[in-house]
């Protein structure tokens, strides 16, 4: 059984499969409604259902209120439709969104190596021979077995590529699905994506210089953007400032000093924050805000600012920024809100990012 669902301001109608969510329903459809954490639990989803009838599914009491509910409001994230629906929600026009639908893909993984003694590179070999299309910086989910459901990565490499993608994944401590990839996922393993999603992408219409901030194994989106900005040609000034703990968790290091060396118009700026004494490391010790304050002079008029990493670093690498005076409008971020994260309260003032 389907229903239409029509989507206001835009005056686009899209079916809509008995169980499916709103916010899936859209984005298949390839029509981008705002969203964060796809748990019901931060409102960034939240629609106004103007005609029809929903089941609010898991929708968090704090994230929609008895009132709001009252009043016809629902989170498309988890929100089903038991009839036609018309919505209406924000949607904001974004010149440098190509607007892909979200499509499922069959592979294989193609090969798996270790990056760091915590980061794990997964290729996938999509059986598509187009691949899948997206945009450098946007993410996939990998539905994983055993009854341990999907994970969102970013993909690591470029559109050009699409055949076969990376996804460079950490493991998280207790966490169920990393922990499967690190110690039982195999080459040759069957696996099902689907994507891309996310609009976290280089705003190459702006055609300003570009400054990326990434920590951990937040460097995926970064690499990728940045690989495909100079692919393009791209000649204005890119800017990779990038930090880790210590000099065993900074992967790709060589390959971005060949980049460097390779294009004038690209900076590499490596940080370790807890790098021991006595070594032979001669870059940055401090945090990836720090080495970026440095590195600019805190003076960041003029760029894009691209942030991808820990939470406490992107705080910190906003607060930095505006205080060399970079505003919001010119910043984007990055982060995996996990059912637990999305709990935590976020601020106001960057509610758009």
């Amino acid at each position: 059984m389907s229903y239409e669902l029509t989507i206001e301001p835009l005056g686009q109608t899209i079916e809509i499969e008995a169980g499916q969510t709103i916010l899936d329903a859209a984005l298949r459809a390839g029509i981008y409604l705002p969203h964060a954490c796809c748990h019901g639990l931060c409102a960034t989803c939240k629609v106004q259902v103007s005609d029809g009838e929903v089941d609010h599914g898991e929708a968090s009491s704090f994230a929609l209120m008895d009132f709001e509910r009252d009043e016809g409001k629902c989170l498309a994230c988890c929100a089903r439709a038991e009839s036609d629906l018309v919505i209406e929600a924000e949607i904001e026009e974004d010149p440098d969104a190509e607007d892909l639908p979200v499509r499922d893909f069959d592979g294989a993984v193609s090969r798996i190596e270790t990056l760091t003694p915590t980061i794990k590179g997964v290729w996938i070999a999509l059986d598509e021979p187009a691949g899948i299309r997206f945009q450098a910086g946007q993410y996939i989910n990998l539905e994983l077995p055993g009854g341990i459901g999907s994970r969102a990565f970013s993909i690591a490499s470029v559109p050009s590529a699409a055949g076969e993608i990376e996804l460079n994944i950490r493991i998280v401590p207790g966490g169920e699905g990393t922990a499967y990839v690190h110690e039982r996922m195999r080459a040759g393993e069957r696996v099902r994506i689907s994507g891309p999603y996310g609009r976290f992408f280089v705003k190459k219409s702006a055609r300003v210089p570009v400054l990326f901030m990434a920590g951990g194994s937040g460097l995926s989106s970064p690499r990728a953007m940045i690989l495909d900005l100079l692919e393009e040609g791209f000649e204005l000034p890119v800017t990779l400032v990038y930090g880790q703990r210590s000099r065993e968790e900074l992967y790709y290091h060589e390959d971005f000093l060949a980049l460097a060396g390779k294009h004038a118009n690209f900076r590499y700026v490596p940080a370790l924050s807890h790098e021991p004494e006595g070594t032979d490391w001669t870059g940055f010790r401090g945090f990836v805000h720090e080495a970026a304050k440095a590195a600019f002079d805190n003076d960041f008029r003029g760029h894009k600012a691209y942030l991808c990493g820990p939470p406490l670093m992107i705080d910190a690498c906003i607060t930095t920024l505006m205080q060399g005076r970079l505003f919001e409008r010119d910043i984007y971020t990055e982060k995996f809100i996990s059912a637990a994260d999305a709990q935590q309260i976020r601020s106001p003032l960057f509610k758009a990012i």
